[in-house]
């Protein structure tokens, strides 16, 4: 008898065990299908990328990488170097040089705040188009929006947290 329990008590576990197995497939392959390329009818990916007070709107499609950023050229609109190299990150992480076109509209913000914002972009628009490129992005960290932002003024202080000056007398 108290075999016969044992080896129901088994029979059990393993019917448990199949169906969670197959509950974790359909599972994997839901999560497989969510990570499919998101493009449009032009073969381009979209994604919005924010920085500061910065948005970015970029557009990716296979290209000779060419970069335009409000309907000037990389080299014109950020003339820093610094700033260029900022929005080529992603390409060089992701081993995709020079093989996507870059069309962004950007908005707000200062120069530094804007390149974050394209590079943003640029990173969610790469993972959109091609999802095999999610995992070195993310390792990156250019997935991730930076959040941190100017602290509002506050009333009674001269600036956020800076007071007025103090005079005993």
């Amino acid at each position: 008898m108290a075999d016969e329990i044992k080896s129901l008590d088994a029979l059990k576990d393993a019917v448990a065990g199949a169906a969670s197995a197959s509950t974790a497939a359909a599972e994997g392959t839901e999560a497989a299908a969510s990570r499919e390329p998101k493009r449009d009818a032009l073969g381009r990916a979209y994604a919005t990328g924010k920085r500061k007070d910065a948005v970015a709107r970029v557009w990716i499609k296979p290209g000779s990488g060419k970069v335009t950023v409000n309907g000037k050229e990389i080299n014109a609109y950020f003339a820093r170097p610094v700033l260029q190299m900022i929005l080529r990150q992603p390409f060089q992480i992701a081993n995709v040089e020079g093989q996507f076109d870059v069309y962004a509209t950007v908005v707000g913000g200062g120069l530094s705040g804007q390149a974050g914002a394209v590079k943003h972009g640029i990173s969610k628009a790469l993972q959109l188009y091609d999802p095999s490129l999610r995992g070195a992005l993310k390792a990156a960290g250019f997935l991730t929006r930076d959040a941190r932002t100017v602290e509002r003024k506050k009333y009674g202080k001269r600036k956020a947290r800076r007071s007025f000056q103090f005079s005993k007398r």
